[in-house]
């Protein structure tokens, strides 16, 4: 991989090092690389099929490697059972592409029921004043008492960040936040996901294919190409690179 002497401060948080993953003999991840630092948005980009989603995945541990080491806060996550990664990833926020919200619950009751599987409250008072505290802070406290059905798809998104939110973690993982989207509704979604690194001190990586969303929401960029990190480097340090395989990314943001 091409690589950029970015200087961090900040401590490591997550690394991964060596990541293979291949399904039915096609290789998905080849020998992925990675470190994020505390209070870091990193962005991993890349056009569909790359294998982005695939390392979030490995990353989460909803996908075991067929080789390679996965350390979140110290902790190596393949060595965890169930009962250790479980309580790992209390620490962990992840954002799925499609919010994951329970389509039978109202915006309160998603939150209330990761309150209390992950952290066993049960006080009535403490969890509503962490639900509306919570939804205030990604701007949809009037949704309290919604459904799902009845957001929007941009609200559906602050509702799965918010129920990321609430368990206070000190990682998020965003999956293609801004698939879907209007422009307009994308661009919200990535003030967002900057306020969130800025009110709640997370470190962030951000898998998207959305140059507008790296640019907007990046401390530095991975770039993806057949599931192998090819160049690393802040949006303008690979804006400038003459690279062919990055290039239609960025003509595509500067003529949109």
């Amino acid at each position: 991989m091409n690589t950029n002497p970015i200087i961090h401060t900040q401590p490591v948080v997550l690394r991964v090092e060596h990541l293979y993953k291949s399904f039915d003999g096609r290789q998905v991840l080849k020998d992925v690389n990675l470190l994020l630092h505390h209070s870091e948005n990193l962005v991993i980009l890349g056009r569909s099929g790359m294998g982005k989603s695939v390392l979030i995945k490995c990353i989460i541990g909803l996908i075991q490697p067929d080789e390679g080491y996965v350390n979140i806060l110290g902790e190596n996550i393949l060595d965890m059972d169930v009962k250790a990664l479980n309580r790992l990833r209390q620490s962990i926020g992840f954002s799925f592409q499609g919010s994951a919200l329970y389509d039978s619950m109202s915006v309160r009751d998603n939150l209330t029921f990761a309150l209390k599987r992950n952290l066993g409250i049960r006080d009535a008072d403490q969890l509503e004043q962490m639900v509306r505290e919570t939804l205030q802070a990604v701007g949809l406290e009037g949704a309290i008492d919604q459904m799902p059905s009845e957001l929007s798809g941009g609200m559906r998104k602050r509702i799965g960040v918010a129920r990321c939110l609430i368990l206070k973690p000190k990682i998020m993982l965003y999956d293609e936040p801004t698939a879907g989207l209007d422009p307009v509704t994308s661009s919200e979604i990535n003030e967002l996901i900057v306020e969130v690194k800025q009110k709640y001190d997370t470190s962030a990586i951000i898998i998207t294919h959305d140059i507008a969303c790296a640019k907007a929401t990046s401390d530095r960029i991975i770039y993806m190409e057949d599931g192998s990190c090819h160049l690393e480097g802040t949006f303008e340090e690979l804006e400038h690179k003459n690279d062919p395989q990055l290039s239609t990314f960025f003509n595509y943001f500067k003529v949109h």
